[in-house]
């Protein structure tokens, strides 16, 4: 019967080496996948329950002052970058939407943290195993040299410590490429909520702005 444990406490030391390496990089895809799912997971709840709130707002004041009692959610961090630069000055409103689209960004690469690591394991794991399986190949015909014989007995061990190099290798770089397409894609739909929204929310504060400035009897700047 396969024993993959005897097959890899038996094998080679560079056929072990590469086994724990790839053994630690499953473990280290999962570990990420349920940190990635439950971050989203938070993530979007925060973004949703604001953006939900943020619809029922008239006034700037009244965004600002949600945004400042969300401040979990990636909307809120956008729409504080943007009131930070509403004041005094009336900005055009070309500068605040590259403002709001630098913090979607930031909040992109917030949500993104760790996604290199996935695809990494995704795609070097099956290189690394193949590596072990072709040491181990070398191993086998070796001892076919050595033993002067190329029967199951002298072949069948170097032969299975290479086929279990490969087969660790698929066992780390599929959940990896797995995880890495079902966290992207989440991380996606938070991106494009983000930045459909925060186009909305520059067009607010910049009308509020435009009418309290106009109240006190100011210009916009270029005017």
């Amino acid at each position: 019967a396969l024993d993959p444990i005897h097959l890899m406490l038996d094998a080679s030391g560079p056929v072990q080496i590469v086994l724990w390496l790839l053994i630690a990089a499953a473990i280290i895809v999962w570990v990420i996948w349920i940190a990635k799912w439950l971050q989203l997971q938070r993530l979007l709840g925060a973004q949703l329950k604001f953006e939900r709130e943020a619809a029922r707002t008239s006034t700037a004041t009244d965004l600002l002052a949600l945004a400042d009692a969300h401040r979990s959610a990636p909307g809120a961090h956008v729409v504080r970058v943007i009131g930070s630069r509403l004041g005094d000055h009336a900005l055009p409103h070309e500068f605040l939407i590259a403002l709001s689209r630098r913090a979607v960004a930031a909040e992109e690469q917030r949500a993104t943290a760790l996604m290199p690591t996935l695809s990494s394991i995704a795609s070097a794991s099956p290189f690394i195993g193949l590596f072990g399986t072709v040491w181990g190949i070398m191993q086998a015909f070796l001892r076919i040299g050595v033993e002067k014989s190329a029967s199951l007995p002298v072949v069948a061990p170097a032969i299975g410590e290479a086929l279990i190099a490969t087969a660790i290798g698929l066992v780390a770089a599929i959940p990896a490429l797995v995880a890495y397409n079902f966290v992207d894609r989440r991380i996606g739909d938070l991106t494009e909520s983000l930045s459909a929204s925060a186009d909305v929310w520059v067009a607010q504060l910049y009308a509020n702005e435009m009418m309290d400035r106009a109240r006190r009897g100011l210009r916009p700047e270029g005017t």
